[in-house]
């Protein structure tokens, strides 16, 4: 597989980016968006900028990161992140990430590593969110790969394999970091479970013995955990509607979740870099198992951090005691977070035009499920 085939996922090029710029710049879209996020000062500050961009890290400083940032000031309560001394730029990771927001997740990670100097990773992103020409334009300039989820089974495969190239050349070539999701898609019931199939895509390229293709990627987990889920109510409504089979994807659903997850207030959020698992992958001895029995061992070892560094809040251990009618965790939160919950609980009922006991449960759920996988894995 040559290089021509990076075409069809690879982001743009700086000669694309800067044909890119006055694309986005004439999009009426893109006002709405600046007016949301900037004063008209800051506005000409950061078209100014943007015009000048020659690079891709130039782009992301001159709108990127500022517009992460004022997301975080006008949706959060602070950003704070943890594990950064497990990062080198000589030794670039493949960021293997529980998933919550479309855009944000990867965002903030970003903001994060520009911010101290790091460099950004190219970013997995599904042709399904490709739904306007200024979404594909911004996305291809924040170094975004396609990801292809759809098609006849030689397609698929296909697909996988340049995936798994491209992310393979992206660490060992170019030195640049990736960040991918553990899971097909968004948690959208809080359980964070890292998806094999992930794994084995990851596995398809690389000349090594099995075992070295994930060294080679210096595989590290990562978890972001979000006080207050911007898209729970949205979230609440897919599982639900899920249930009898009926549920299918509106038109513009995968838009307005992007939005909602912009704007969406999210409390505090925290970062944590977990510990890169090629130490733990070198010293097993995988001898007396098969392959696919291996990356399954490597899911565990991903799970075991995510569940580890998820930064509990006070959310998630009132959603427990409320699903399970206990007062156990009740020194963990206060009037205030209880008042915060039962108002996203009524817009969620808003939202989905049902108030049952299921809908109740699927939403404690979804702010319980962090907590008791770190109880039952002893985290």
């Amino acid at each position: 597989m040559n290089d021509l085939d990076f075409d069809l996922i690879r982001p743009y090029t700086f000669a694309e980016i800067q044909e890119a710029i006055p694309r986005i710049i004439s999009d009426d879209s893109f006002y709405l968006m600046m007016d949301y996020l900037f004063t008209e000062q800051e506005k000409d500050t950061v078209i100014a900028n943007m015009k000048r961009a020659k690079t891709i890290h130039e782009f992301q400083v001159a709108l990127t990161l500022p517009s992460v940032k004022s997301i975080l000031a006008k949706t959060t309560n602070g950003i704070s992140h943890s594990g950064f001394k497990n990062l080198t730029d000589e030794n670039p990771n493949v960021f293997l990430a529980n998933h919550r927001d479309i855009v944000l997740d990867s965002s903030i990670l970003g903001a994060i590593l520009t911010e101290a100097d790091f460099k950004t990773p190219h970013i997995t992103w599904g042709s399904n969110l490709m739904v306007t020409p200024l979404i594909v334009d911004f996305g291809k300039s924040n170094q975004m790969i396609t990801v292809f989820r759809e098609g006849s089974p030689k397609e698929l495969l296909q697909n996988s394999q340049r995936l798994s190239l491209f992310i393979r050349n992206s660490i060992l070539d170019m030195k640049k970091p990736v960040w991918i999701a553990h899971s097909k898609g968004r948690s959208k019931n809080g359980f964070d479970k890292t998806d094999v199939s992930i794994l084995k895509m990851l596995s398809l390229s690389g000349n090594s013995n099995f075992k070295n293709r994930f060294i080679e990627l210096n595989l590290t987990p990562t978890t972001i955990s979000y006080e207050w889920e911007p898209c729970d109510a949205l979230k609440v409504r897919e599982i639900y509607l899920s249930h009898d089979n009926t549920y299918v994807k509106e038109e513009d659903e995968d838009f307005r979740s992007i939005i909602q997850g912009l704007i969406g207030d999210k409390g505090r959020v925290h970062i944590s870099i977990g510990k890169p698992l090629n130490e733990e992958i070198m010293n097993y001895d995988n001898s007396g198992i098969n392959n696919n029995e291996f990356v399954n061992l490597i899911a565990n070892m991903v799970d075991k951090q995510i569940y580890h560094n998820y930064k509990l809040w006070p959310s998630n251990y009132l959603a427990y005691d409320l699903l399970n009618d206990s007062k156990e965790f009740e020194a963990e939160y206060t009037y205030e977070t209880e008042n915060i919950f039962e108002s996203r609980f009524k817009k969620t009922i808003e939202i989905t035009g049902i108030n049952n006991k299921k809908i109740r449960e699927i939403f404690l759920m979804l702010y319980a499920n962090p907590l008791i996988n770190k109880l039952k894995n002893g985290s």
